[in-house]
């Protein structure tokens, strides 16, 4: 079932002469003769419409002397302009998915990295303090009680947010397409 039709050239009426109707109609319609000549070839002249508005088309074409008929257009066009879009809005999804694991990669190597890191400086500090330590003599009455420091590992969350809130994103963007028109 087609809503849309397409006025097609069928002929000229008996007293009209191709050149004239040719140049009446461009005149009309303020386009070029070459486009009325491919239409008079069998080229659409006029985009597919609903069927008042093609048969308000054929019957300007009528007044001025052309023969045109209604051609139903298929859905099928629709139908693979809408394939083609949806194939697009895929590939930027799986582009979108590829860059966000890149990117958690990337995030986790430089997690590592900074976890190497810290406990390099942390090792080396204590033995030199135990060296000195052991050297010095300290006659202390009360107990020393002091807690280690605790690392922050604010960065570790805030990345660890970070992430959720892409991953989140992501999830709203695949649910709700119609929310992120680009």
């Amino acid at each position: 079932m087609t809503n849309n039709f397409r006025v097609m050239f069928a002929g000229l009426a008996d007293n009209v002469d191709s050149k004239t109707a040719c140049t009446t109609l461009a005149a009309k319609l303020k386009i070029s003769e070459e486009k009325v000549a491919l239409f008079f070839k069998g080229k659409p002249l006029f985009a597919p419409s609903d069927k008042n508005k093609a048969l308000k088309q054929a019957k300007l074409l009528v007044g001025m002397g052309i023969k045109s008929k209604l051609q139903a257009v298929s859905t099928n066009t629709e139908k693979a302009t809408q394939t083609v879009s949806d194939s697009q809005r895929d590939e930027r999804i799986f582009d979108a998915l590829d860059y966000i694991t890149s990117s958690l990669i990337r995030l986790e190597e430089k997690l590592e990295d900074l976890e190497q890191r810290l406990p390099e400086n942390q090792t080396k500090n204590p033995e030199v303090d135990e060296d000195e330590w052991q050297d010095e003599e300290l006659l202390l009455d009360e107990e020393l009680i002091t807690q280690p420091k605790k690392r922050s590992n604010a960065l570790l969350y805030s990345l660890i947010a970070t992430v959720v809130t892409l991953l989140i994103i992501l999830a709203v963007y695949l649910a709700f397409p119609a929310l992120f028109a680009f």
